[in-house]
């Protein structure tokens, strides 16, 4: 029996991070888009199809709950972004005054007559 290269190493355990594990799963997905085995991408990738299944599980897509938590995040992050930007707006045109210089009048202001 020949072992394939890498293929009892778990991809986790190799360091590898989220990124590299949905980008190599992206690949897979091409690959078999192009009717390439499993088997066949797995070797490539140097994982075992146990691992593959793994990833595919963990990494593989959002599940509906998880959209439908995104969209609400991404709401909600719209929402705060507008009121920071104005919050910041009102505070640079409060700000505006302070930085000339003006003379405060002390006591009331009288017209004189002449």
């Amino acid at each position: 029996m020949s072992k394939l290269p890498n293929a009892d190493k778990d991809m986790a355990r190799k360091g590898k991070s989220p990124e590299e594990i949905i980008q190599a799963l992206r690949e897979a997905e091409v690959r078999l888009g192009q009717v390439e085995t499993v088997g066949k991408i797995c070797w490539g990738l140097g994982i075992s199809e146990p691992t593959y299944d793994t990833g595919l599980r963990e990494y593989g897509g959002p599940s509906l709950d998880q959209a439908k938590r995104l969209k609400e995040l991404e709401h909600e992050n719209e929402r705060l972004k507008k009121a920071v930007s104005e919050l910041t707006l009102d505070k640079l045109v409060l700000k505006e005054p302070s930085t000339g210089k003006y003379q405060a009048f002390s006591g009331s202001v009288r017209c004189q007559d002449t």
